[in-house]
């Protein structure tokens, strides 16, 4: 499992065609464009948005963040995030653009050092009316240049992208707007769907990714100990308890419904090694994969 979503899935998700060209894409959505949902996962790409009409919800790790007209949000490959659209009607500017794109010019003026894009940061702002309306202006150039042929036209928006951070930064951002009153819910919540995301597997080449608290933390993009708390307080149990319950869980119905051998459920799981596996699997259940798949068989 990829734990990203990859820019030509962003296209696909939204039924549009991907032309890997310049690796730079602006839009501008009225409010009859159908909602998309936008799962909780990390991006393999920047994204800077203007909302210009309606309401919608944004929500990382450990807070949600109600957003609306005037809202400025920039996103990054290490912040993972949803959007959640509140109003039937919204209307916005966004570019999309890729590591390629920010590395090739922009140099020490590159989004990817601007508080802006860094994990701990900020990543919403809200516009008073005249700067809504030069950043909608912005957006209009870019608009209009990514339409043209001009042989350098790739330049001139990563000028536009470093005029959208310049904008950006001189607005102040409300930091009693965020919403931090069930943090711990809300990250147990995305722990317990990020692991639940892993299942099933459904082929050898199939392989979970992220088995341990320090790796779902990463994932979350907070610290492993603030992650270990909230899930104790809401669950009861720790994260690498319902880690294991989840793994010997998908373990059980692979060895009862697959006929691949020992090792293969284990590399599917996670585990380098057909020993360690059976370690794991021994000590969750008292006893051995092996075991367990001639137990099934006697039943039968």
């Amino acid at each position: 499992m990829d734990p990203h979503e990859h820019i030509e899935q962003f296209f696909r998700r939204h039924g549009s065609a991907f032309n890997d060209v310049g690796g730079f894409y602006v839009y501008r959505v009225d409010d009859t464009h159908p909602s998309h949902p936008s799962p909780f996962t990390r991006r393999d790409y920047y994204k800077i948005a203007l909302l210009l009409e309606g309401e919608a919800l944004i929500t990382y790790a450990d807070r949600s963040i109600p957003v609306k007209s005037g809202a400025v949000i920039f996103s990054n490959p290490m912040i993972p995030y949803a959007w959640q659209r509140v109003s039937e009607k919204q209307r916005y500017y966004f570019c999309l653009f890729t590591g390629e794109f920010v590395s090739n010019q922009l140099k020490r003026e590159s989004p990817a050092e601007s508080s802006l894009f860094k994990v701990q940061g900020d990543h919403v702002l809200f516009a008073d009316e005249p700067a809504k309306e030069r950043i909608a202006g912005i957006f209009e150039m870019m608009l209009q240049e990514a339409e043209g042929h001009y042989k350098y036209k790739y330049d001139v928006l990563r000028n536009h992208v470093q005029l959208l951070i310049h904008e950006a930064l001189k607005i102040a951002p409300p930091v009693d707007s965020y919403s931090h009153t069930s943090s711990a819910d809300r990250i147990t919540e995305l722990f317990l769907e990020l692991l639940a995301r892993q299942f099933p597997i459904t082929a050898t080449h199939d392989r979970i990714r992220i088995k341990t608290a320090a790796a779902f933390a990463a994932q979350l993009s907070v610290h492993v100990n603030y992650l270990n708390k909230s899930v104790k307080t809401v669950t009861g149990k720790t994260t690498t308890e319902l880690i294991a319950a989840h793994v010997v869980k998908e373990a059980r119905a692979l060895l009862q419904h697959t006929n691949w051998d020992v090792a293969e459920v284990g590399y599917c799981l996670g585990f380098g090694h057909a020993s360690n596996f059976n370690i794991f699997f021994r000590k969750m259940t008292g006893e051995t994969p092996n075991r367990f798949r001639a137990g099934l068989l006697t039943q039968h």
